[in-house]
């Protein structure tokens, strides 16, 4: 997983595609509890977004998108750039493994082989904010969409971070991979289980099969 997060760092994509990471853009995202919510933040804040259970001491941390340029995206000589994960870092402290992010009522026990508890985006968006923001923000979206949506597609490749005027809750949002469709966000953990961070990832390079990947 972090080689996502590393400059320089070659995958392939299989059908001839290649993928390198090309920038690390990041924006600073406010945790007031600590508890953390990832979702696509245009079709439904409000509707049952429940915190990971995995909770970080409150502060403010970096998110970092892993942006990657695929070759040969679209045919020879072609070439596309997107957002392959995100990235909420907690501390410095390499992760020794990574597993699912789960929330109340999942159980990883349950899961299939490939199979994993994700979020559903529907409009092509994706994002990191605290618990106690996903009601104003929520309201926020609700009452105005477009802003909101202007504003994660306006930053293209770099994170986009909305405010509640009223209430100064914040959330960081970004483009999700190629668009639409179901993601996983993992949480890395050191050998002694300190949470070293989130990752949402959006499927446009291979990793390693589901279940604890390696750092």
């Amino acid at each position: 997983m972090a080689r996502l997060f590393t400059a320089g760092s070659q995958y392939d994509c299989g059908g001839d595609r290649t993928a390198t990471v090309v920038a690390l853009p990041e924006a600073v995202l406010a945790l007031p509890t600590g508890r953390v919510v990832a979702c696509d933040p245009v079709i439904g804040l409000l509707d049952e977004n429940e915190p990971f259970l995995a909770e970080v001491p409150p502060g403010s941390y970096p998110v970092t998108l892993a942006v990657v340029e695929v070759r040969d995206a679209y045919g020879p000589g072609s070439a596309d750039t997107r957002i392959a994960a995100a990235m909420l870092r907690i501390g410095d402290r390499p992760a020794a493994h990574w597993e699912l992010a789960l929330s109340e009522g999942q159980d990883a026990a349950r899961l299939g082989r490939g199979d994993f508890f994700g979020y559903g985006v529907d409009a092509g968006t994706g994002c990191f904010l605290d618990a106690s923001a996903v009601g104003p923000i929520g309201e926020l979206v609700e009452r105005d969409s477009d802003p909101v949506v202007d504003a994660i597609f306006d930053a293209g490749h770099h994170p986009a971070t909305v405010t509640e005027p009223a209430t100064g809750h914040v959330m960081v949002a970004f483009a999700t991979g190629w668009g639409d469709g179901h993601y996983p966000t993992w949480v890395g953990r050191t050998a002694d289980g300190e949470v070293t961070g989130f990752v949402s990832e959006f499927f446009v390079v291979r990793q390693p099969g589901r279940g604890p990947v390696e750092a």
